[in-house]
């Protein structure tokens, strides 16, 4: 078939679909309605005209924009019209219904997809934002944003744009329905049985993550995820066979899955297919391969990887008049009508009867869940007063502290969930209490530790997704140096400002042994780049326990803990309490000179142990500053910045097992940071702490040469 010519016929298969490509006829085949009533109920001439009114806002937005993708929002419109018109469980005037469906579109840059079937569909998305696409401040940004402090767009259920982490958040947003549907459902009355629905193109199943959702949506049996793949034989670059070959339905039923194959543009298939995913609980979940025409309704490119961006701009004026559609913007008011059907529909209606009566029956099970919904946690002082000093007598790893402090988290906060990439029993971040999540063995949909497999990229788009569904607080754990795997889900909750908590123990290089593969060196200061992620390295139990109760409490971000493997040394003369709120500041004076300030050591993590030592024998005109999280420190008024480091004392040491660029801000240029600027070696913890300069006797000679 020539590129740009392909169409696709109504075959229905459970493999890739090759083969059922077939030449179109002409123009009139791609866009002519055929007007009937399907045994379904939906008038498939309506819908048809609807998509194409969808393709115009599409087109007329990104024309006027002069930036965006046309070849989704053109190429799946009649997916979107079957979406929002008949198969979706939501309603437009209540866009955070608890027991909506949640739809992300994983191919993000397709987002006038979204942005027109909300604003069709009737969400607080007027005309006016549709115009305004990718234009400063509007409701309508360049890839989808979940509501933040910069949009708040109705009907955003995830924030996607890197490519393959939609699929899996809408895989995490299924595992979370199934834990809201297993602790909230009772007998007699059903109040969570929604859906989650994903869109993506081949792009999303080439990126790696995609695989690692697939495979754990599949062995926890989430059928209640439903994953549409816009297979249009285009990638960006090329036509995708220049780069795929493999058959995309065989490798999702080898995970699991239920695959089948049909025509994209085919309404009728559209719907009868997705309500039969929805029926079918058999703990498998969906791929649907729709066969589609990128671009389609524009003919010069349709087809063609052209089709993907903006190059059939230029052929919209002609285009959009063959089609019907004389004026820009233009949507037609029957259109608008047909979606007002699910506006406070009898389903809604009776759903909040239902919501109702449980209430009444079910107080307890009713009050954890308006707790949930509000994300209430207990106060900082409140978890403090009910989490004892942890380890007063006895030097251990804070890793090792924090698998008493997570289980104290866990039942404060019942929202709060653990999990790791096979590595539990090395984190140590298994909730005791907690159960197992997921299908067979000992698992059940109840359970609060998620085993992720050997999948940190999917560990963080399935954080992600959990945390998007809003009810449930997700953690994940594994070696920190391993982290740069799921970096990009890591800026995603960061950017979408979600509170998920990262717990990355074997800090650094006290990892011995296992040499520099497995010795992070830059990872923490490249952590720490990100912007609105709290990296946390706390120095001994006490300080570790303020760190787990910040993660547990912070609802605009995520948190990373940064956790030793080898033992500290607890500062337990020092008191709890100025250890614990010292860390809730971010940085603190654990030791205060008892003469004239001559010099300020500060420290985090491991290396706080070594300044306190040092401070013992450098004189009593030492200050040691603990600084656990330098985020933290500096959201602080500037009166308290002072009061820690007064500008009037600029001799200043820093000290860190890692890259040390960060510590510059503080130490100024009259300062000095004692830091590892190489890769580690192979050999036991203490020898490589000494070969590298992280001992207290070097601290205190560098200090004095600096004196």
């Amino acid at each position: 078939a020539v590129p740009g010519t392909a169409r696709f016929n109504g075959a229905t298969m459970a493999r890739s679909g090759l083969g059922l490509r077939a030449a179109k006829t002409g123009r009139a085949a791609t866009l002519a309605p055929l007007r009937m009533q399907t045994a379904t109920g939906v008038d498939t001439a309506a819908l048809a005209k609807a998509a194409n009114e969808a393709r115009g806002l599409a087109m007329d937005s990104i024309a006027a924009a002069k930036s965006g993708h046309l070849g989704l929002p053109l190429g799946c419109a009649e997916i979107g019209a079957v979406l929002y018109s008949d198969f979706l469980q939501h309603n437009p005037k209540d866009a955070t219904w608890l027991n909506r469906d949640r739809f992300v579109l994983s191919g993000g840059h397709g987002s006038m997809f979204l942005y027109s079937w909300l604003h069709m569909a009737g969400y607080d998305l007027p005309m006016s934002e549709v115009k305004n696409f990718r234009q400063h401040n509007s409701a309508t940004p360049g890839h989808p944003e979940f509501p933040n402090s910069e949009h708040n767009t109705p009907g955003i259920e995830a924030t996607t744009g890197p490519l393959g982490q939609g699929v899996v958040n809408a895989a995490g947003i299924a595992a979370a329905m199934k834990m809201e549907q297993a602790l909230f459902n009772t007998k007699d009355h059903t109040i969570f049985d929604s859906v989650a629905v994903s869109l993506c193109g081949d792009g999303c199943l080439q990126e790696g993550v995609s695989a690692e959702g697939a495979q754990f949506a599949a062995h926890e049996g989430l059928d209640n995820l439903i994953i549409i793949y816009d297979s249009n034989d285009v990638t960006l670059d090329k036509m995708a066979e220049y780069t795929q070959s493999e058959d995309t339905a065989m490798r999702y039923e080898a995970y699991g899955w239920e695959v089948v194959t049909i025509d994209g543009h085919d309404i009728e298939a559209v719907k009868s297919t997705l309500d039969k995913f929805r029926a079918a609980k058999n703990g498998k979940p969906k791929l649907l391969i729709a066969k589609t025409i990128i671009g389609k309704g524009i003919d010069e490119v349709a087809g063609t990887n052209a089709a993907h961006g903006e190059a059939g701009v230029a052929y919209v004026a002609e285009n959009k008049k063959r089609m019907g559609l004389t004026e820009p913007w233009q949507v037609s008011a029957d259109t608008y009508k047909i979606f007002e059907a699910k506006h406070n529909s009898d389903r809604y209606t009776k759903w909040q009867s239902t919501f109702g009566d449980w209430k009444t029956a079910n107080a307890e099970k009713a009050a954890m869940l308006d707790k949930f919904v509000k994300k209430e946690v207990p106060s900082v002082a409140d978890m403090f007063k009910a989490i004892p000093e942890i380890s007063k007598d006895k030097d251990v790893a804070t890793r090792e502290s924090g698998s008493q402090i997570i289980n104290y988290i866990s039942d404060l906060v019942p929202q709060f969930l653990s999990g790791s990439a096979d590595l539990h029993g090395s984190n140590k971040n298994y909730i005791k209490t907690g159960g197992n999540y997921g299908r067979g063995f000992d698992k059940s949909y109840t359970g609060k530790n998620f085993y992720f497999g050997i999948r940190e990229h999917g560990m963080g788009s399935l954080m992600n997704g959990i945390s998007f569904h809003g009810l449930f607080r997700p953690s994940g754990a594994t070696f920190l140096v391993f982290v740069d795997y799921m970096r990009a889900t890591i800026r995603v909750a960061a950017l979408a400002e979600q509170p998920c908590t990262y717990i990355l123990t074997h800090d650094s290089i006290g990892v011995g042994e296992d040499g520099p593969t497995h010795q992070p060196v830059e990872t923490v200061s490249s952590l720490r780049t990100f912007p609105n992620l709290d990296v946390m390295r706390p120095a001994d139990a006490e300080e570790t326990v303020a760190a787990y109760v910040h993660s547990a409490t912070r609802q605009n971000g995520p948190t990373a803990l940064i956790l030793t493997r080898q033992n500290v040394k607890e500062q337990s003369h020092v008191a709890k309490e100025v250890r614990r709120e010292g860390t809730m500041k971010g940085a603190y004076i654990l030791h205060k000179e008892t003469g004239d300030l001559k010099l300020i050591i500060m420290a985090a993590g491991s290396e706080v142990q070594h300044a306190m030592e040092a401070a013992k024998v450098l004189g009593d005109g030492v200050r040691v500053v603990s600084m656990p999280c330098m985020d933290v420190y500096n959201r602080q008024s500037d009166a308290y910045k002072k009061e820690v480091m007064p500008d009037s004392c600029r001799k200043r040491v820093a000290m860190e097992a890692g890259v040390g660029a960060y510590w510059y801000q503080y130490v100024g240029l009259d300062g000095k940071v004692l830091s590892v600027e190489r890769f580690g070696m192979s050999a036991p913890g203490d020898i490589v702490f000494k070969e590298l300069g992280m001992t207290a006797d070097h601290l205190i000679k560098a200090c004095k040469d600096y004196m």
